[in-house]
């Protein structure tokens, strides 16, 4: 285990077990709590909540597969959310969250001072839950007045598995997407997209200023939505680095071009980012040269983020 860090997967937690838990939140010794598809009862799942809402250092919580598996510990998770300043990342892949779940937990989510990257992957969402989604990615200009009751929004958001949303929450969520001042990786893998749906996104992508990953493994795509996004790729300059297209009935020629056009834009995006350096040490080079002036664009989320994604 690693220090500053709470790691246990699969288990049957005692109460000892969980008092130590709460113990360590309370003395803010811990950043990593990850607790993924372990068991324990009710008043312990209760206590720990009741931990993560007094901790102050606590940045990333993992309760995947199931630990917030009823209505009673989402009200309860949302009442520590409120309470907590903390989370940055928030994981609740494999829970049976369902719309009305995430209607309940949607308020903390909204005014959480910290939250960046959230995991809602196979939580048998559908299309209200979507639209409650898209209100975590604020667009450029929408947090004048409010900015002090608003979360910062999303950086990372995963979506994957839930075949529950229609074309109609997938284009809200294009919508969203597209104006998103904040939003850097987007997980979508595994849901029934299909071409109609992947065409959206590659308008999305286009549109997007900040997007940088896009997953799209085994979404149901073609030749035809694959050539979409290669056109989109070769004639719009976008964030956009890494896009993932396996597990489709897409040509792996047709892949490796759009592979190959994303490398090229990162290459020329780090000589870009070398001059820029350059300059910056030496501020008589190019003086003149009205051309010379750029965006040096970094690629991550930044520290603010913690490596661990597991599922």
């Amino acid at each position: 285990m690693l220090p500053g860090s709470i790691q246990i997967s699969g288990e049957t937690l005692s109460g000892a077990e969980i008092r130590d838990i709460c113990e360590s939140l309370r003395e803010n010794s811990v950043r990593l709590l990850s607790l993924r598809g372990c068991q324990l009862s009710e008043r312990d799942f209760g206590h720990v909540c009741r931990g993560v809402a007094e901790s102050r250092s606590l940045a990333q919580l993992n309760l995947n597969l199931g630990i917030v598996s009823n209505i009673n510990r989402v009200k309860q998770l949302a009442e520590a959310l409120k309470t907590n300043r903390s989370v940055q990342s928030l994981f609740l892949h494999g829970s049976p969250l369902t719309d009305a779940g995430l209607a309940l937990l949607n308020p903390a989510l909204s005014i959480h001072p910290s939250l960046v990257a959230l995991d809602l992957g196979d939580c048998m969402l559908g299309d209200e839950g979507i639209n409650l989604i898209c209100g975590l990615l604020p667009p450029d200009g929408a947090k004048s007045g409010l900015a002090s009751l608003s979360a910062p929004g999303l950086k990372e958001l995963t979506l994957s598995a839930n075949p529950g949303v229609t074309s109609k929450g997938w284009g809200r969520l294009a919508i969203a997407v597209a104006h998103s001042s904040q939003l850097r990786v987007l997980n979508l893998d595994y849901n029934p997209l299909g071409d109609q749906v992947a065409g959206m996104l590659a308008v999305a992508v286009a549109s997007s200023r900040t997007l940088e990953v896009l997953d799209l493994e085994g979404t149901g795509l073609t030749n035809q939505s694959a050539q979409t996004l290669l056109d989109m790729v070769e004639n719009y300059p976008t964030a956009l680095r890494t896009l993932i297209l396996s597990e489709n009935n897409i040509s792996p020629e047709l892949q490796q071009q759009i592979s190959d056009l994303l490398s090229e834009g990162e290459e020329e995006e780090e000589t870009e980012a070398r001059e820029v350096t350059a300059r910056e040490k030496n501020p008589w080079i190019c003086q003149n040269n009205p051309s010379s002036q750029m965006v040096l664009m970094t690629s991550g989320l930044g520290d603010s983020l913690l490596a661990e994604t597991e599922m």
